[in-house]
């Protein structure tokens, strides 16, 4: 047996776990067991971890060891809830507490059950009942010294302080976490733990620069450690995260693909939900519209809700209709800052493209104020952009410029290429709009460089279209010419926003727009402009 120990005291998983299969179970230790299960939990085994776990309860069990069958017992609730055993998982859950009330003093293990009742507070959207039962854990891990129960107890309360709104109290607690992790304090099933909650805590409100640091030192950790699969999938999908901020779309794309490999070999299929979702939104952004929508289908499938992207795919595809009543759906309930961080971006694209000036400004000042919140890099460029962009559709170019030069400023800060491109192509239709075309010509041309260097041929399409001098005389922008083709055509207001999926609100505000910019008074005279132009 110290063959197997020795691989296992080095961290080589994947030796520690030949050598203990290779010698069998039946004279191993409760504590041997427990080793034996770390290592098959870390090489991706789920169905023989939970067998080892059982035969390791029982182990100390018998031996009236209770404390480390309450450990045995969080660990099956843990591994069993992460594969989609809710049952198990309950019901191991339930044996701890029993164990516990049999322990009956002051221990330890009484934080590790209120960690993982935290759980169903959290399952029940009960923040406040959650954070004080990550505080229990928390204070037990201090009293104890169990630096396992502080690391992972710090991150909790980090998650549920964000969730609550708290960002500043929220970042510093997984701050604080991920310095016990990579300081070594913790055993390596927490520290992968740890690792992957804070990344995705992180990753949720665009917090890209902790992202990026804390995926690198994940990227260490698993690499230091032969056979290691558990986690790796994660690591793999937070890494094609930041390819695809900085424009290494195709990177990012191998990048899901190992990690939806990596999720099926560790039996955590549900988890491939997730890269099915970041792959659709990269196929969207492509044009490749029916890649994206037999991706956004898998994440549905398997019980991921592929919304907002879905929606901004049907509006890519022309459904403004259907786009717009998903985004009405999905902001109808009270959600938390964390789904608004998610969802804001796409739903004021949405309702721009349908024309609902008013309620977009709306979501981009909501977006505004989170941003100011959180104190994201990449957050704060979303709600300048988002900002501009409403002014620019509200018909006040002059207005929407300095939002759209802090947005891409700011998105070169996190080095988002694809995010830049938008803001400088906005930035270009702006100048377009105050007939400041040989400047919006470079804004627009440098758009579409990056657009084409990503592999964005949509963007890269509109970049060109707006390039096209003979296409867009007298100032006018993209629509208002879309505007003036459909008035030429002999098109009502009515028939136009429909076509358009426009309110007729706007269509008037564009047709008022581009009367000015023709010097006509008249939809007659406007569509001779166009016939003259060679604009129909």
């Amino acid at each position: 047996m110290s063959r197997a120990t020795d691989h296992f005291a080095r961290g080589d998983w994947q030796a520690a776990y030949d050598a203990w299969s290779r010698d069998g179970l039946d004279d191993l230790t409760a504590t041997e067991l427990d080793r034996f299960s770390t290592a098959v939990e870390l090489v991706g085994h789920h169905d023989e971890v939970v067998r080892v776990l059982q035969l390791a309860f029982l182990a100390h069990r018998d031996a009236g060891d209770l404390n480390g069958a309450v450990g045995c017992a969080f660990r099956l609730a843990m591994s069993t809830a992460a594969h989609g055993e809710p049952a198990l998982a309950g019901g191991w859950a339930a044996r701890a507490g029993e164990l516990v009330e049999e322990i009956g003093e002051d221990c330890v293990e009484r934080g590790w059950l209120a960690f993982l009742t935290m759980f169903r507070a959290l399952g029940e959207g009960d923040l406040a009942t959650a954070g004080s039962l990550a505080d229990e854990a928390h204070d037990a891990g201090r009293r104890f010294h169990d630096a396992d129960l502080l690391a992972m107890s710090t991150c909790a309360q980090g998650r549920v302080s964000i969730m609550a709104g708290r960002f500043g109290e929220g970042l510093a607690q997984l701050d604080d976490a991920m310095v016990r992790v990579v300081s070594g304090e913790t055993s390596p099933f927490i520290a992968g733990h740890v690792y992957c909650t804070a990344i995705e805590g992180v990753q949720e409100i665009s917090d890209f620069g902790r992202a990026a640091e804390w995926t690198t030192a994940l990227e260490r950790w698993c690499a230091a450690q032969p056979g290691l699969l558990a986690f790796t999938g994660q690591c793999a999908v937070h890494r094609g995260q930041l390819m695809r901020l900085r424009g290494a779309w195709d990177d990012a794309l191998r990048e899901y693909a190992s990690a939806a490999d990596r999720y099926l070999a560790a039996g955590t299929p549900a988890a491939i939900g997730l890269t099915a979702i970041e792959t659709g939104d990269l196929m969207r952004l492509r044009g490749s519209l029916e890649e994206a929508d037999a991706a956004y289908q898998r994440a549905a499938d398997l019980g991921v809700d592929p919304q907002p992207g879905l929606a901004l795919l049907w509006l890519a595809g022309g459904r403004g209709t259907a786009a717009l009543a998903a985004v009405e759906r999905l902001l109808a309930p009270p959600d938390g800052p964390v789904q608004r961080c998610r969802l804001l971006p796409a739903a004021i694209e949405v309702l721009l493209a349908t024309g609902d000036v008013d309620r977009a400004r709306s979501l981009a000042l909501e977006l505004s104020s989170l941003a100011s919140s959180v104190g994201a890099t990449a957050l704060a460029a979303a709600a300048a952009q988002a900002l501009g962009a409403v002014e620019l559709e509200a018909g006040d170019a002059a207005g929407a410029l300095p939002y759209l030069r802090k947005a891409h400023q700011l998105w070169a800060q996190s080095s988002a290429q694809y995010d830049a491109a938008v803001a400088r192509l906005l930035i270009g239709r702006c100048l377009l709009a105050l007939s400041d075309r040989s400047s919006a010509e470079r804004e627009l041309t440098a758009a579409r460089a990056s657009f084409r260097h990503v592999g964005a041929q949509p963007m890269a399409d509109l970049a060109s279209s707006l390039l096209a001098p003979a296409s867009l005389p007298a100032g006018l922008t993209a629509r208002e010419l879309e505007v003036l083709r459909l008035v030429a055509s002999g098109r009502s207001n009515s028939q136009i926003a429909a076509e358009l999926v426009l309110s007729e609100k706007t269509v008037a505000r564009h047709l008022s727009n581009i009367f000015g910019k023709l010097e006509v008074g008249s939809r007659t005279a406007a569509a001779a402009y166009a016939f003259e132009h060679g604009l129909v």
